[in-house]
């Protein structure tokens, strides 16, 4: 069986910190742990799982600090964690099973990362993040912020989501921060960080700059596909703000250069024609998300519901809008296998079985 050191950094997690711990500690062989500046509990806590708490000065730079902590790794294969990730009972299981198979011709070992949950709890939004990699000197975050891992070799896709549940309020403009700070200092943007710098400024609500910044990182040659295909849609975000319909709508159509349509691209696409009542355009593009390629094994942020609720329920409102209503029926029974405790879902069978009155001919989805 190989063994695993996991390496985490951390900075005032004492709400959070035991949790993961106590959901990670019987899967590692070792627990390292880098307090970049804790003033709470949180090396206190760390004490109770390892003695292995190292003190590291923070500079600004996520990788650095990552990099740090698997410098003191000494398994075979080195794992990082966030304080507020948690590995389900489920997935431990899958965890020592994949321990117990994994051999030294594995390099880098994929995991799912589930980072949204709908009402009920269930993913929502995830995608697959390098989890494991072998320790032999060669592996090394890159990025001051939104660090990763640059992959190769043999590279295995595990089907064993780590769940990231953040409690509490956080820094929000933290990450913004940091990347403005480069930008004042000249620093020079590789495709990835204009990539999250671009979809930084756009969460901000900074939608000039944002454009400018993901125009350019959409000029990268070596942007990587499934940011392009993101990044686009983020620019076309901006541009909706900025009251420049033809240029979303043209941004949109521009992630096809890249790849087959994203079930999230075809829902922008449904979206942008049913506001505008060309809602056969609409339904057009609502079918394609229902089939789309998800791409998550490639690393595509996957929003769940783009691929099925999310394009069931819209094409009951186009359909509706259309005058046919046994199609609208039709695919909000769909949506509602989907979601069957969906309020839209649930309204619109009272509304088609008559027991309730439309007072309202706009859904708020």
């Amino acid at each position: 069986m190989i063994t695993v050191s996991l390496c985490m950094i951390v900075k005032n997690e004492e709400k959070v910190l035991g949790r993961c711990l106590e959901s990670v500690k019987e899967l590692v062989d070792e627990i390292i742990i880098v307090d970049t500046g804790s003033s709470d509990r949180t090396r206190e806590i760390g004490t109770e799982y390892t003695d292995k708490i190292y003190e590291y000065s923070w500079q600004e730079d996520f990788s650095a600090a990552r990099n740090f902590s698997f410098e003191k790794g000494s398994s075979d294969f080195l794992m990082w964690l966030d304080a507020d990730d948690v590995i389900t009972a489920k997935s431990a299981e899958r965890f020592l099973e994949l321990k117990e198979h994994l051999n030294g011709e594995t390099d880098v070992v994929m995991m799912p990362y589930v980072t949204g949950f709908d009402e009920n709890g269930k993913p929502a939004f995830l995608y697959y993040r390098e989890r494991l990699v072998k320790n032999n000197g060669r592996f090394h975050f890159r990025g001051r912020v939104h660090e990763a891992i640059p992959v190769y070799g043999r590279i295995l896709h595990a089907d064993i989501p780590i769940e990231h549940r953040k409690e509490g309020p956080y820094d929000s403009r933290r990450n913004l921060r940091i990347y403005e700070a480069m930008e004042n200092a000249g620093e020079m943007f590789d495709s990835r960080a204009l990539y999250y710098y671009g979809r930084e400024l756009m969460f901000h609500e900074n939608y000039e700059k944002g454009i400018d910044v993901l125009e350019k990182f959409l000029e990268c040659p070596d942007g990587w596909v499934e940011n392009k295909i993101d990044g686009a849609r983020q620019l076309a975000v901006c541009y909706y703000r900025v009251q420049d319909e033809e240029k979303a709508l043209r941004t949109l159509f521009r992630t096809l250069e890249y790849d087959v349509p994203r079930g999230e691209t075809c829902c922008d696409l449904g979206r942008h024609f049913q506001e505008r009542g060309r809602y056969e355009q609409a339904v057009y593009w609502y079918k394609q998300a229902l089939r789309a390629k998800k791409g998550l094994s490639q690393g595509a942020f996957v929003t769940e519901e783009c691929y099925g609720f999310l394009p069931a329920i819209s094409l009951c409102v186009c359909y509706d809008r259309m005058g046919k209503r046994k199609k609208a029926e039709k695919y909000n029974e769909l949506a509602g296998q989907f979601c069957p405790d969906s309020p839209f879902y649930l309204y619109n069978k009272a509304l088609f079985e008559g027991q309730t009155d439309k007072q309202k001919t706009d859904f708020d989805i």
